[in-house]
C-alpha cells in the first residue's frame, strides 16, 4: 500500500517535505481488529506538533493521521460490531487500558497507557490502516467521506471543549483562533445555544471574515479587546500569547478552555500575565486532554441531527506535505482533508 511516512523529526521551516511517499505492507487484523481501506483523512495541527517534536511519536517511522474514514476491508475472527464494507471512522483515541480508574469512569482520555492514532500507532495517511473494533465508529449516512473526516477530531474535540466551558444559553462565547475546530464549534454553539453571541479572535483577516460569514457577532485580532467581557473562551492557537490575551477578555468567574495538545515555545508571553487583570475574580483555566469514545459517538449523532456542514479543502495523499505547510503558515479556511485514491 502507499503511505506518507514520517521517518525523522524536523522543523518545517527547515524541511518542508517531512513525509515520504512509501510502499508498506497492508496490515493484517488481529482477532479483535478491523482493517480499513481508507477513503479520506483529515489534516490536523497536532500533526505539526508530532513532526516538530512537541508531542513526538513513540517510535519512527510512523504514518500520521487521526481523522480517518474508510470501508471495512478485513476483520479479525472475534470482531462482532462490524462487517466487510461498513463505513467507519477512526479518531485520535487509538486505545486505552480499559482497567484503570479513568477508563472505568468513562475518562479513558486520561488513561496512562492512552495511545493516539497516527502517533503511537500508524494512522490514516495511507491506503489502509487497522484498529480495534471498540475504537471505530459508524459514520452517519448524511455525511460524505470528505465532510466526515474533520468531524472525527476537529469536531469531536471541539464538542468536548464546548462542553467543558459550562456555556449556558445567553452567555457570551469567545473563540481564539479560527481553524478547523473553531469553525465547527461556532456552528455547534449557534445550534445548541441560540441566544448565545460568539466573538472570534484571529490574527488572519481572512479567518475573521469567515467567522462573520458563519454568524459571529464580532471578529478581531487576538490582541484586541472585545466590546463586552465574555463568559467563556475556547483557545485553539498553538502559542501562549493568545492565552494571556484571552484572559483579559474574560468576565469575572469566566472560564478559558485551552484546546491544544502542546504549545510552541514562546513562554516569554507568560511573563506578561498580570494577576489582577488576567486571573483574579475567580477566573479559571481548564485544559482539554484528548477525547473519549463518548465524545466521538455523541458528537457524530449531534452533527447528523444539525446537518453540520464543515468547510473542507481537498488534497491528494501525495500532497500531504503541502497541506501541512499551509497549516504551519496560517493558510486556513475550515479543514484540510486528504483524499486517498
Amino acid at each position: 500500500m502507499k503511505a506518507m511516512v514520517l521517518k525523522s523529526l524536523c522543523n518545517l521551516k527547515e524541511n518542508q517535505t517531512p513525509l515520504e511517499l512509501m510502499d508498506l505492507p497492508v496490515p493484517v487484523p488481529a482477532e479483535n481488529e478491523i482493517v480499513l481501506k481508507v477513503s479520506t483523512c483529515g489534516v490536523c495541527h497536532t500533526e505539526l506538533d508530532e513532526i516538530e517534536g512537541r508531542t513526538p511519536p513513540r517510535q519512527l517511522p510512523v504514518v500520521l493521521g487521526h481523522q480517518v474514514v474508510g470501508k471495512v476491508e478485513d476483520i479479525g475472527k472475534k470482531v462482532a460490531t462490524f462487517k466487510t464494507d461498513d463505513r467507519v471512522g477512526v479518531a485520535w483515541i487509538f486505545s486505552a487500558c480499559g482497567k484503570c480508574k479513568f477508563c472505568l469512569s468513562g475518562r479513558e482520555n486520561l488513561c496512562k497507557t492512552f495511545k493516539a492514532t497516527g502517533r503511537d500507532a500508524n494512522g490514516g495517511y495511507a491506503q489502509y490502516m487497522s484498529i480495534a473494533e471498540n475504537f471505530a465508529y459508524k459514520i452517519p449516512e448524511f455525511f460524505s467521506d470528505e465532510k466526515a473526516a474533520p468531524l472525527l477530531c476537529a469536531g469531536a474535540i471541539g464538542y468536548r471543549s464546548l462542553r467543558l466551558t459550562g456555556l449556558q444559553n445567553g452567555h457570551r462565547l469567545g473563540l481564539t483562533g479560527f481553524g478547523a475546530s473553531a469553525h465547527l464549534v461556532l456552528k455547534m454553539a449557534k445550534h445548541q445555544y441560540p441566544n448565545t453571541e460568539v466573538f472570534v479572535f484571529a490574527r488572519n483577516a481572512a479567518e475573521r471574515i469567515f467567522a462573520l460569514e458563519l454568524g459571529a457577532v464580532w471578529a478581531g485580532d487576538t490582541k484586541d479587546q472585545a466590546p463586552y467581557k465574555l463568559d467563556c473562551i475556547i483557545d485553539t492557537t498553538p502559542t501562549w500569547g493568545p492565552v494571556v490575551e484571552a484572559l483579559a477578555n474574560l468576565d469575572s468567574g469566566g472560564r478559558l478552555v485551552v484546546n491544544a495538545i502542546r504549545k510552541e515555545d514562546d513562554k516569554q508571553s507568560l511573563l506578561n500575565l498580570d494577576y489582577p487583570l488576567h486571573l483574579w475574580q475567580e477566573k479559571e483555566i481548564k485544559s482539554v486532554a484528548n477525547i473519549t469514545r463518548r465524545d466521538v459517538t455523541e458528537f457524530l449523532s449531534l452533527a447528523a441531527e444539525m446537518k453540520l456542514n464543515p468547510e473542507v479543502q481537498i488534497f491528494a495523499l501525495k500532497q500531504a506535505n503541502e497541506a501541512l505547510l499551509e497549516l504551519k503558515t496560517g493558510k486556513i479556511r475550515g479543514a484540510k482533508v486528504l483524499k486517498i485514491d
